[in-house]
């Protein structure tokens, strides 16, 4: 089983590592970072270098497709041969996924347009200009696409693809081995319960 996630330059590092975290234990599944350029990939918050070595183009096929957000989705839109390559990979994949604002990068290659999607809070309108219905749920699954609401939920959606991936069981496995179980201390996880001088805050940590 072959899982590719690109990362670009300023890519959100728990959009890409969430999810790693989680498909690195399913049994014979390997699981490759690629980008535009092979060496160093700086995360978005600025101390978290990734060596990459492996350039996207050189993938031709992969079960299944991640693709994070962060500032690096920007740089993925603006990428004619980059979103050609996603377009080809999807055509082969079992599923295409996304994290965050990495949905946009899926839309930009038209593989949304007339589906229910999700992404970050903060990027709805985007979503939409690419035909897709934004939904407010952690993941939504389209048939082979799922995509994922901002930052930690991709872990859910990697949980939820192992489980199509292997078995319920193997995924509750994964799940209870990393023990994610959360239990925020603050009830402040979405745009619904959290009061407007928070998210007037959380706006302002975007850039």
């Amino acid at each position: 089983m072959d899982i590719v996630i690109p990362l670009f330059d300023q890519f959100e590092p728990l959009d890409a590592i969430g999810p790693y975290e989680i498909f690195g234990y399913i049994s014979g599944a390997t699981v490759r970072f690629v980008t535009d350029r092979p060496g160093p990939v700086q995360d978005v918050l600025g101390s978290l270098p990734v060596h990459v070595a492996t350039r996207y183009s050189e993938v031709e096929r992969c079960d299944v497709l991640l693709v994070p957000g962060g500032g690096s989705h920007l740089t993925m839109m603006d990428d004619p041969e980059f979103l050609d390559w996603v377009r080809r990979i999807h055509a082969g994949t079992r599923f295409t996924t996304s994290v965050c604002t990495g949905a946009l990068v899926l839309g930009a290659a038209g593989l949304l347009n007339g589906l229910t999607a999700t992404t970050h809070w903060n990027a709805i309108a985007d979503l939409e200009s690419y035909g897709a219905t934004y939904t407010a749920e952690r993941v939504v699954r389209q048939d082979r696409v799922i995509t994922s609401a901002g930052v930690s939920s991709g872990i859910d959606m990697a949980i939820q693809l192992t489980a199509l991936l292997t078995d319920e069981v193997t995924a509750q496995a994964i799940q209870l081995y990393t023990e994610y179980d959360p239990q925020p201390p603050f009830d402040t996880g979405s745009v619904a319960k959290s009061p407007a001088h928070v998210v007037e805050k959380a706006r302002a940590l975007d850039g």
